[in-house]
């Protein structure tokens, strides 16, 4: 299984981006039956993931971010 190494800024925007994953999804559950609510996400939690993007030079490269992601992550 290949390992990839992270920079400090890239393991910053990992994480960053895994924190705004869950707080979106926590503001996406609910009890069940309820309908569904808007997204409300903390504009801090925006600015936050934004800034480790551009950090790590990620901003704008979506492929890269998610390729980095994918070999960082657990494999199946």
């Amino acid at each position: 299984m290949p390992t990839a190494v992270l920079t400090d800024h890239e393991r910053t925007a990992v994480q960053a981006y895994l924190r705004l994953l869950h707080t979106v999804r926590a503001a996406l559950d609910g009890p069940p039956g309820t309908a569904p609510r808007p997204v409300v996400v903390p504009p801090a939690a925006l600015a936050e993931a934004e800034r480790a993007l551009e950090a790590a030079g990620l901003a704008g490269n979506e492929e890269a971010f998610f390729r980095l992601l994918h070999a960082w992550g657990p494999q199946p």
